[in-house]
């Protein structure tokens, strides 16, 4: 087997199972609030969007710290290893004060914002929900964090552990904690359970012989340069998490123009599409950190790290397609789709194939420039193929479903052929010496 091919899958796998665990969670975590009624999975509903939106948030400081202690440890610079470690941790302690504050007095608000300005049942569900898990925040913050130091270092599976620790005391406590607390029970057993992944957390850190190596060190930086490193490093893929969240939220919009049914069809087809997402930004991850890694080894390794990445996650992409096409009328009746939307989910199920071998694609090759410090790039090529899935989507909304699927791929295909073009202009470039914007970011 391929030496990165190898090392992608060995990276990829631990975090494709924590990813599945959380999924797995939120999932169980709504069928025991169901019991409590619809307001309560209203409110609950509303927490865990405002939440998936504040993870673009702490990706600025997940996942740039992340970067910069992977670049570290491939130059084997024990001082820049504790400085990219100052710098997470300092961003953290700036950003997360004001999450929580704002969160907490404005959370009546972001409820009425979420619910659609309704005075219904769920709001005072919802506020209740915020009281705790708004607080909750910083535990969540600091959890992205040391998964992202610890990935840095080339230890993924300790993130793994961890996430299955969480989610599996969250599994165990809900039904207790719910039972007598209802909503806020559910918060509660959210917030205790991460923070016990976090006591965890901190102390693989401690143990980590790379960072037990490079707490001893001299930073080389003042803190200051090492948070605005951190900043810098991470706002882009911030940024592009949040354009492709915004992206994803207009889209559900310019679907509903096609009627209830096709809506909820789109949205349960959707979620059955993470199983296969979510395999695509596993190895996004891992190719990010495996790049930073060998950062400076030269453009020919960057560029086998992402021949095989792309390889890898579209065979996932291909595979999947197929699946899904052959599975598909079982899908929706294990969902319990009634025959209007089981038939339009079937329909998307069976089209969408394209978009998801394009999409593992173009995924996968952008782990290669956020571990090269091409994430600006990178969040270009998202911003126009955005703008075109949308426009194409809203064009194309005449075809059903299948016309949603085409401008999905169509856009797919447009943001991959330009981020192809990029990653081999910058191979170029660093041939005749000119500075490489997937280098220099």
């Amino acid at each position: 087997m391929n030496a990165h091919r190898e090392q992608l899958l060995l990276l990829a796998r631990p975090v494709y199972v924590s990813l599945l665990a959380s999924v797995a969670a939120g999932i169980i975590n709504t069928v025991w609030v169901a019991r409590l009624g619809g307001p309560a999975v209203a409110a609950v509903a509303v927490a865990t969007t405002t939440e998936n939106v504040l993870l673009g948030i702490a990706l600025v400081f997940g996942s740039g710290t992340t970067v910069l202690v992977a670049h570290a440890r491939g130059a084997r610079d024990p001082g820049a290893v504790r400085a990219a470690v100052r710098g997470g941790w300092a961003l953290w302690a700036l950003v997360t004060p004001a999450v929580v504050a704002c969160g907490l007095l404005g959370r009546e608000p972001l409820a009425r914002l979420v619910l659609g300005g309704a005075d219904s049942a769920a709001l005072p569900l919802a506020v209740a929900y915020f009281t705790l898990s708004m607080p909750g925040m910083a535990v969540f913050f600091a959890q992205q964090l040391v998964d992202g130091i610890l990935k840095g270092t080339g230890d993924t599976r300790t993130p793994m552990r961890l996430a299955l620790l969480s989610n599996g005391m969250i599994l165990a406590l809900d039904p207790f904690l719910i039972h007598l607390c209802g909503v806020q029970g559910a918060a509660a057993s959210t917030v205790l359970c991460r923070s016990v992944a976090l006591g965890a957390g901190l102390v693989a850190v401690r143990r980590n012989a790379l960072l037990r190596s490079a707490r001893g060190a001299a930073p080389g930086e003042s803190l200051a340069v090492s948070l605005r490193r951190t900043l810098s490093t991470g706002l882009p893929m911030s940024a592009d998490f949040t354009v492709r969240q915004a992206g994803a939220l207009v889209l559900v919009a310019i679907v509903a123009r096609l009627g209830v049914t096709a809506v909820a069809a789109y949205a349960i087809a959707y979620k059955v599409l993470y199983l296969a997402t979510m395999a695509f930004y596993a190895i996004r991850q891992a190719a990010s950190i495996h790049t930073a890694h060998l950062r400076g080894a030269g453009k020919d390794e960057r560029r086998a790290i992402g021949r095989q990445a792309v390889l890898l996650s579209g065979a996932l992409g291909l595979t999947a397609a197929v699946l899904l096409a052959v599975t598909a009328p079982w899908i929706m009746a294990a969902f319990g789709a009634g025959p209007g939307v089981a038939r339009e989910g079937v329909l998307f199920l069976r089209c969408v194939g394209p978009y998801l071998v394009l999409l593992g694609c173009l995924i996968a090759l952008g782990g290669v420039f956020e571990g090269s410090g091409g994430a600006s790039v990178l969040l270009r090529v998202t911003v126009l193929g955005t703008a075109v899935q949308l426009g194409l989507a809203y064009a194309l909304t005449g075809l059903g479903l299948p016309g949603v699927c085409l401008a999905l791929a169509l856009a797919a295909g447009v943001q991959c052929a330009l981020a192809g073009l990029l990653f081999r202009r910058a191979a170029a470039q660093e041939e005749t010496g000119v500075s490489s914007p997937v280098r220099a970011g």
